[in-house]
């Protein structure tokens, strides 16, 4: 079995979106269970202190069940270079960084695969990007009903500092 490097696990996240990243093998690291984009100053910094705990830009983390869990800015990075992403409508936008799913009657465009299973970035009309999340069915044959299932928003981040408020 090949084990992956630090820039393996990002450029791979990055191809299920049909994007191709081209990072610099020694300035993206993983410190724990989290990966960083480092200049080599901050590389060298992070060498010669040993112990750190945040450094550069957060690319994401590998969750307990083994899995990769990109950061918005990881998102930012890949966002004009991905080939599959659907662009919704102010109401799907909403409910998606709500952590809603989005229905094919709130899709105003899509590029790239369509198919059931890809995973998608998903843009609102501004072309922000506002996370990503997997094709239910094949958008192509679709008429109505789900059409992508959310795996991860920008709101992620406000419903846990909020659940986390309400345990203090």
């Amino acid at each position: 079995m090949k084990c992956l490097t630090e820039r393996d696990v990002v450029e791979g996240f990055a191809r299920l979106f049909g994007a191709e990243l081209f990072l610099n093998k020694g300035f993206v690291v993983r410190n724990g269970n989290s990966y960083f984009l480092l200049s080599q100053k901050l590389r060298s910094l992070t060498e010669k202190r040993g112990d750190w705990l945040y450094a550069g830009t957060y690319l994401g983390k590998i969750g307990r069940n083994g899995v990769f869990h990109p950061s918005p800015s990881l998102l930012l990075l890949i966002a004009g270079k991905a080939k599959n992403r659907i662009t919704v409508d102010d109401k799907a936008a909403w409910l998606f960084i709500c952590g809603r799913d989005i229905f094919k009657e709130g899709i105003l465009k899509i590029e790239g695969s369509g198919r059931k299973g890809a995973y998608t970035l998903v843009f609102n009309r501004n072309g922000e990007c506002l996370g990503y999340g997997r094709i239910a069915r094949n958008l192509e044959k679709l008429k109505g009903g789900l059409a992508v299932k959310n795996l991860f928003d920008i709101g992620d981040f406000l419903r846990r500092e909020r659940s986390a408020a309400k345990e203090i």
